[in-house]
């Protein structure tokens, strides 16, 4: 390497430091400048605290749409989302998650987070992950909270671990966009082609992570419709049992929104939720999707 070379690669180092928040899952990462390159260690480092700690939170990061999407590309390819009215204009890989009303019509996917999900379970690739960048928010109410589904698993009694193993359930992107229309007068009835783009899979309720090596509780509120070969009521008792024990509140991180945060969080080992904001409470946020493996 040349000393030009070598002079330019140093000056490309960043300093920052990686701070646990000490409870069941969440860290933040301070003094890193997403306008500035990062180099493939330090987005190493970066993705060891992103397994570990299934939340990392970048502070005050200041960068423009084609930014959050290069660099959400570094940990994987990136997955569209299938509402493609809510894509931003330009940048189909970022879908607007927000509660503003303009012209009569939203601007983005107003109730994404009305139910504790795994982000885009109903794929036969889940989510890896998402990165979602803050734009607009409300002085109260726009908390997201994420829940630790490696504990949840960790700390199911034995004989429901035993009840669980080999099961697999079905994840289903229509069955929650059915029962979520019910309650928001605003999604229209999904075209046949949006229907077949996402058809209902099949996914273990235990799986490894595959970084970690942990075991997670993989069944969600949102989009996990039964338990395959129960009865369905036998079903949707155990459902609602696991769902209570992943969301229990000693397993629930709740993330305060600070201006220009840039959230990351781990699809394969978390849950969230956030509640429909009030629209007078402006509330809009970007999100990049990357894709993950085929559950196991």
């Amino acid at each position: 390497m040349s000393l030009d070379t070598l002079e330019r690669a140093q000056a490309s180092r960043q300093s920052f430091e990686i701070r646990p928040f000490g409870g069941p899952l969440g860290a933040e990462i301070v003094g890193l400048d997403l306008n500035l390159p990062v180099a493939d260690d330090e987005l190493a480092t970066l993705r060891r605290a992103f397994v570990k700690h299934g939340v990392v939170v970048f502070r005050d990061q200041r960068i423009t749409p084609e930014q959050h999407i290069a660099f959400s590309r570094r940990f994987g390819p990136l997955q569209v989302h299938v509402l493609n009215r809510f894509h931003l204009h330009g940048h189909p890989e970022i879908l607007i998650v927000s509660n503003v009303v303009e012209d009569g019509k939203p601007i983005g996917l107003v109730d994404a987070g009305a139910d504790w999900h795994s982000d885009l379970s109903y794929m036969p690739k889940p989510s890896l992950g998402a990165l979602l960048h803050s734009q607009e928010l409300p002085a109260e109410r726009g908390d997201t909270l994420y829940a630790n589904t490696a504990n949840a698993y960790d700390t199911l009694p034995a004989e429901v671990k035993k009840l669980l193993e080999g099961k697999r359930a079905v994840h289903s992107y229509v069955y929650r966009y059915e029962r979520l229309r019910k309650l928001s007068p605003w999604r229209a009835e999904l075209t046949q082609k949006q229907i077949d783009e996402v058809p209902p899979v099949e996914h273990p309720v235990i799986t490894t992570h595959p970084e970690s090596g942990r075991k997670i509780l993989f069944v969600s509120e949102g989009f996990t419709s039964h338990i395959v070969g129960i009865p369905r009521d036998e079903s949707d008792a155990l459902l609602k049992e696991l769902h209570a024990h992943i969301t229990r509140p000693e397993n629930v991180y709740t993330h305060k929104w600070q201006p220009h945060d840039m959230v990351f969080w781990d699809n394969r080992s978390t849950q969230h939720y956030a509640a429909i904001t009030p629209q007078h409470l402006r509330r809009t946020l970007y999100r990049t999707t990357v894709e993950g493996d085929v559950p196991r």
